[in-house]
């Protein structure tokens, strides 16, 4: 479906997620995740460290860390989701 036979269907909206990754550290990613709705944004820190015991590889590192912040983003919209339709339903 294009984007144009979506929007005559319904309400459209388009959301971006911007993953930042850097090292804190030899043995430390990080990663700030801005959700933002056009509305507002929500924004998350997570990090993964490197077991002492494996070989470094930043590509694991990253990973780990950016999938953390999408499942913090997920949790996160999941309960704003669940607070509004609370609010919602006692209005």
């Amino acid at each position: 479906m294009t984007q144009q036979a979506a929007a005559v269907q319904g309400r459209t909206r388009t959301w971006n997620v911007r993953l930042d990754i850097f090292e804190e550290d030899e043995d430390t990613t990080a990663v700030y995740a801005v959700l933002d709705t056009g509305d507002s944004e929500l924004v998350i820190r997570t990090t993964a460290h490197r077991n002492p015991h494996d070989k470094p590889a930043h590509e694991i590192g990253d990973e780990y860390a950016a999938g953390r912040a999408l499942r913090e983003l997920g949790q996160r919209l999941l309960n704003a989701g669940a607070t509004d339709a609370e609010d919602n339903a006692h209005r």
